[in-house]
C-alpha cells in the first residue's frame, strides 16, 4: 500500500489486482437506459442522471479537496463528518460516526420498504501523496483532458476510491430527485482506515445494530470503476488477505551495534543493525528471492480448484500477454514462467514482499555513519485458508528460530483473504447486468489484491461480497491518479455511464 510512481494502472491493477482484461466492447450510453426491470421508474431515474451531471462533477472535486489519510492522521473528524454529510445528502437517514481504537467509521440506511437490503462498503480515506510530483494539483481535482480517452478528474481518491463511490452516491441522488424508490433497501458501513489495512474496521462492523442491519443483507457491494482503457471488465470472487508490518533492527533490542548512529570507521569494532536486518529479511524467502521461505507459510494455503483453474486458463487465452508486460513495464515473469503459470501464481500463491527499506542517511552524498537502527516495510499477501494471526505469528517464530527473535515485528494492519461464490445472488447480478449492457466480463477467481471483505464473507455474517461498476480510472496510489468524466473512447464509459450502471444493479439485484 505504499506510494508508487507508476502512472499506468488503475484501481483495479492496485487493490483488486487485475490487470488489461480481454478486449471487449462496452455499450454505449444509450443502451444503459434500455432494459424490462424497473419500467418507467426506471427510465425515469436515468434520464435524470445527466441533468445532475455539473453537481456530480462538483461533489467529486469538493470530496478530493478534503483528504482524509489515516498514517498521517490528516483530517479527522472532518473527513467521517464529510462522509456522514454526503450519505445525508444521498437519501440514509439515522447517519452516524461510529467511534473505533483508530479512525471513526460511518453508518446509515435506506429502508425504501423492498423485499431485498444490499450492504454497501465505502472508504473515506485515500493514500498520501507527494505534490511535487503531480502534473496537476493532488487536491484541486482539475478536469483534464487525456488523449484517447477524453477528460478526466485528476487528484488524490480520485479512482481509489472516491470517484466510484460519487457515482453509486449520484445514483441515490437521481432517485431523490425524482421522487422514485429504491427497488432495494440498503446498508453503508465506510471505515476510514483502509489505506492502513483496516486496523479497526472490526469494531465497526460487529457494533450490535450495525451486524444486526448486515445480517438481513443478501450481500456487500463495493462500488468500483471496472473498465480499462479498451473497455474490457474483470469480475473477481474475492481477494488475497493482507499483513502489513515493520521489522525494526535496533542496537537498543540487539544488545549489539551502536545505540545511536556512530562514525562508519567504527564498522571495524562495532555490529551493525543494518546488516543484522538484511541477513533477517534473507531468511524470508529461498535462494530464487521469490518464494517465501517461512516454516509452515503454505501449509494453510487452499490449492485452486478445477473451475477456478478454468477460468485462468480462459482469461489466459483472451488476454494478450505483450500488453501486460508494457503496462507493468517488465520483460520476464519470475522464473522465466509462461503467460498462464505466471497467472496461477498470481492468483494462488501467497507472497512476502519489501516495501521499502530505511535506514541511515539517504540524503544527497554521502554520510558516513553506521546507523543504530533499521526499519524494513513488509507486506504478505495471503491466500484461503490462510489467515493474517497465524501468518503473523509463524513469522515470529521464524525470526525467533533463526536467532532474530530481537528483532521488532509491528503489523500496523491487516485481515484474512475473502471468497465469494459464483452462484451467489450478488454475483449473478453482477455478471446479469454486464450482460445485459453488452459486456461479457471475464470471470477470475480472485483478486491478487486485498481490501477486508473478508469482515462481510466470514463468520458470523457470511455474506458474498464483491464489486461492481462501469467507468474508469486510474493511478491509484501513484501521481496523477484520475477518474473518467467525458469520455471519447466509446468502448469506454464516462461519469454519467457509471452513474446509470449502479442504477442498473440496484434493479438487477432487487
Amino acid at each position: 500500500m505504499t506510494d508508487s510512481t507508476d502512472k499506468g494502472l488503475s484501481r483495479r491493477d492496485f487493490v483488486q489486482g487485475s490487470v488489461a482484461g480481454a478486449v471487449l466492447v462496452a455499450a454505449p450510453a444509450a443502451v444503459l437506459a434500455a432494459g424490462t426491470p424497473g419500467g418507467a421508474d426506471k427510465a425515469a431515474v436515468l434520464a435524470q442522471v445527466p441533468k445532475m451531471h455539473a453537481e456530480n462533477i462538483k461533489r467529486l472535486q469538493d470530496w478530493i479537496a478534503l483528504p482524509s489519510i489515516a498514517a498521517e492522521n490528516r483530517n479527522y473528524p472532518a473527513g467521517p463528518e464529510h462522509m456522514a454529510e454526503l450519505a445525508r445528502q444521498a437519501g440514509f437517514t439515522d447517519v452516524r460516526l461510529v467511534p473505533t481504537a483508530g479512525k471513526a467509521g460511518v453508518v446509515g440506511k435506506i429502508d425504501a420498504g423492498a423485499r431485498t437490503t444490499v450492504a454497501v462498503y465505502f472508504m473515506y480515506d485515500v493514500k498520501q501523496f507527494v505534490a511535487s510530483e503531480w502534473s496537476s494539483p493532488p487536491l484541486e481535482a482539475k478536469l483534464v483532458k487525456k488523449e484517447g480517452l477524453g477528460t478526466v478528474c485528476m487528484g488524490r481518491g480520485a479512482v481509489n476510491q472516491k470517484g466510484p463511490q460519487n457515482a453509486f452516491l449520484s445514483a441515490l441522488m437521481a432517485f431523490k430527485a425524482t421522487g422514485k424508490k429504491l427497488p432495494v433497501n440498503l446498508v453503508l458501513v465506510c471505515e476510514g482506515e483502509e489505506e492502513i489495512a483496516s486496523p479497526h474496521f472490526g469494531e465497526i462492523v460487529m457494533t450490535p445494530d450495525v451486524l444486526a442491519q448486515l445480517k438481513n443483507c443478501v450481500g456487500v457491494l463495493l462500488p468500483e470503476a471496472g473498465q480499462d482503457v479498451d473497455g474490457s471488465l474483470q469480475v473477481e470472487l474475492g481477494a488475497k488477505g493482507v499483513v502489513e508490518l515493520e521489522l525494526v533492527s535496533s542496537g537498543e533490542k540487539w544488545g549489539r551495534g551502536p545505540k545511536l548512529d556512530v562514525h562508519s570507521s567504527l564498522e571495524a569494532q562495532v555490529d551493525s543493525p543494518s546488516w543484522h536486518l538484511i541477513q533477517a529479511l534473507h531468511t524470508l524467502v529461498e535462494k530464487d528471492g521469490h518464494t517465501p521461505a517461512v516454516e509452515g507459510f503454505f501449509e494453510l494455503a487452499k490449492p485452486l480448484s478445477a473451475a477456478q483453474q478454468q477460468m485462468i486458463a480462459t482469461y489466459a487465452a483472451a488476454v494478450p500477454e505483450d500488453v501486460v508486460k508494457k503496462e507493468l513495464g517488465v520483460e520476464r515473469w519470475v522464473h522465466d514462467l509462461n503467460w498462464h503459470d505466471s497467472l496461477v501464481r498470481l492468483y494462488s500463491q501467497p507472497t512476502i514482499n519489501i516495501e521499502g527499506l530505511v535506514g541511515g542517511y539517504t540524503g544527497p552524498g554521502g554520510k558516513t555513519v553506521l546507523p543504530h537502527r533499521a526499519v524494513a516495510k513488509i507486506d504478505m499477501r495471503l491466500v484461503p485458508d490462510m489467515t493474517a494471526a497465524d501468518t503473523l505469528a509463524k513469522l515470529k517464530a521464524h525470526l525467533a528460530k533463526r536467532g532474530f527473535g530481537d528483532i521488532e515485528v509491528n503489523m500496523s494492519g491487516g485481515y484474512d483473504p475473502t471468497q465469494t461464490a459464483l452462484e451467489s445472488r450478488l454475483m449473478q447480478a453482477v455478471l446479469k447486468t454486464y450482460r445485459a449492457l453488452g459486456i461479457t466480463p471475464q470471470v477470475l477467481p480472485r483478486s491478487p489484491g486485498s481490501w477486508p471483505g473478508y469482515r462481510f464473507t466470514n463468520p458470523p455474517l457470511s455474506l458474498p461480497a464483491g464489486g461492481f461498476g462501469l467507468g474508469h480510472g486510474t493511478g491509484a496510489h501513484a501521481p496523477d491518479e484520475y477518474y473518467l468524466i467525458e469520455s471519447t473512447n466509446p468502448k469506454v464509459e464516462g461519469l454519467d455511464g457509471a452513474v446509470k450502471s449502479f442504477v442498473e444493479y440496484l434493479y438487477a439485484i432487487a
